[in-house]
């Protein structure tokens, strides 16, 4: 497989909450299932920066350094030789209308461009986001090093995927490999989470913005590839 896109990913805010798996059942791809953790189905919300990106080996000017905030689910799909775990995307949100239109028309991701800024230090990291009169933000301030979250742990549950996949019609899905290595996770000391998941993604997803997380998660990042995709049919 060719390499199509590599970056950093790096300061990775995950808040993770528990839903019915009904709530998504209208947006699982074809030839996937919804993977679950200990028979509980999760929605994250991630925010994170994109660095040193490249497509094709070649930097886009003035698109190399971005914010991303992200809401997904977990899926699996299983083949000859292995089952593949892997996220599906609800939203993604980036503050460049190139990358949006691009990744909207020719790959059927569901990007939107909203206006976003982050603040990074060893100690805290926020991200904001907002368009019109709809104001979003994330805060954490953080602790120790946990390392690599153990087999089994929820943390790698949610950090531990290495597929992407599109919905791109009711038999058609879009298949896509990730590649990093195992992230390490910080303590999360505290947290602050202001979103209106209403408006931002939808009237099904409103009452997150009353939900206490079921974790919240901080990984440092890495380097990643993102490898060109290839198309399911059912």
């Amino acid at each position: 497989m060719r390499k199509f896109l590599t970056a950093e990913w790096r300061d990775l805010i995950m808040v993770n909450y528990e839903v019915d798996p009904s709530l998504l059942r209208d947006r699982v791809p074809a030839e996937t299932i919804i993977d679950l953790h200990e028979g509980r189905c999760f929605v994250s919300l991630v925010g994170f920066m994109f660095l040193n990106t490249r497509v094709l080996g070649i930097p886009v000017p003035f698109h190399v350094n971005f914010e991303e905030v992200n809401l997904r689910f977990y899926v699996t799909r299983e083949t000859e030789d292995e089952v593949r775990r892997g996220v599906c995307f609800i939203k993604e949100l980036v503050p460049r209308s190139a990358i949006a239109w691009v990744a909207r028309t020719l790959y059927g991701e569901p990007y939107e461009t909203w206006n976003m800024s982050n603040s990074r230090s060893t100690q805290a990291v926020k991200y904001e986001w907002h368009r019109g009169d709809c104001a979003n933000s994330i805060t954490l301030n953080l602790g120790e090093n946990f390392g690599v979250p153990g087999p089994g742990s929820q943390g790698e549950f949610i950090i531990e995927h290495y597929w992407g996949y599109t919905r791109r019609g009711p038999q058609r899905t879009d298949e896509y490999k990730v590649e990093h290595p195992k992230w390490e996770l910080r303590d999360v000391r505290s947290s602050e989470i202001d979103v209106d998941f209403g408006t931002v993604y939808g009237p099904e997803f409103s009452s997150l913005s009353y939900t206490e997380p079921y974790s919240v998660l901080f990984a440092e990042g890495s380097g990643i590839a993102v490898y060109a995709g290839s198309r399911l049919i059912g």
